[in-house]
């Protein structure tokens, strides 16, 4: 059975003793291909069509293509989920290398993504394979991947990065206002009644994953209020923020996301931050002026 949250571990997870580690992760991680090829990570675009037209998520369309196409479409672009082949595809490869690899999926409530990993483990049928449901999306996967491919390049083995993954996992924030509830909503991501909401009033709903759910969190009024309600939230929920590297992300406005980043830092002393342009995946589903934070809470 597949339970969303866990780790569909091989046998040998703990002290892979002389075992390469290797990260594996896709395209809703949100992070650019040559930053994670920085990191040793692997990576299997989402794809993402208008219509007829078909692309990969960071390879062949960029965050600034999609959004200039969303704009100049009518058409609502559509995502499709990482199917078994793909990943039994890069499990093979991987285990034929001699690596033991972990692969971080997206949340397995927003996708089946991780449901086609599991099902390319069993296919493969190595224990040099794990597989776990991030509960995760965007920079707040990015934050776990990155983690754990840091842990796999300092030589720390299988069973100590599954450790840190999962303590990342039970506490990662993800605090977002979107840019168009209506896209949320026809992907099925929320409901009709939470899309009214930001209709009504110039209020910008705030939201929040729960358990790997998308749920609501606040409501404000004007953009200004965004950054100061995250602020709250990020006040209210961590720990140790200037010790933590803390996520950001912004789907074409970047005057929002540099107020927030700003504020971040003169709040909490933060100094290091993980930041990205949402991407044609994520983009999706939220639309242009989403801007997001990511943080472990306590």
């Amino acid at each position: 059975m597949l339970v969303p949250g866990r780790v569909r571990r091989g046998a040998n997870h703990i002290g892979t003793s002389g075992k390469k580690i290797r990260i594996l992760t896709d395209s809703t991680c949100d992070l650019d291909k040559e930053y994670l090829d920085s990191l040793g990570v692997s990576f299997i675009p989402m794809k993402v069509s208008f219509g007829q037209d078909v692309y990969l998520d960071r390879v062949t369309i960029t965050p600034q293509e999609f959004y200039a196409k969303l704009r100049a479409s009518k058409i609502m672009p559509s995502t499709s989920q990482i199917s078994p082949p793909e990943f039994e595809k890069e499990f093979r490869k991987a285990v034929e290398e001699g690596y033991h690899l972990i692969a971080i999926c997206f949340s397995s409530q927003l996708s089946g993504t991780y449901q086609s990993a599991c099902v390319a483990k069993d296919l493969v049928g190595s224990d040099d394979i794990d597989v776990v449901d991030s509960r995760a999306a965007s920079v707040g996967l990015g934050l776990i991947v990155r983690e754990a491919a840091l842990m796999a390049n300092r030589g720390e083995d299988a069973g100590a990065i599954l450790e840190r993954v999962d303590y990342m996992v039970k506490r990662m924030e993800h605090i977002f206002a979107v840019g168009s509830l209506e896209m949320l909503k026809r992907g099925g991501r929320i409901s009709a009644g939470t899309a009214l909401i930001g209709t009504v009033l110039n209020i910008h709903p705030i939201l929040q994953f729960v358990d790997g759910c998308i749920v609501p969190c606040d409501k404000v009024r004007g953009k200004r209020a965004i950054v100061t309600r995250m602020l709250e939230i990020m006040e209210e929920r961590g720990y140790d923020l200037s010790r933590q590297t803390i996520g950001l992300n912004y789907a074409g406005d970047t005057e929002l996301y540099l107020t927030l980043k700003r504020a971040i830092e003169e709040r909490f002393g933060v100094k290091q931050f993980l930041i990205s342009e949402i991407g044609a995946t994520i983009g999706s589903h939220v639309g242009e002026g989403t801007v997001s934070v990511f943080f472990l809470r306590r």
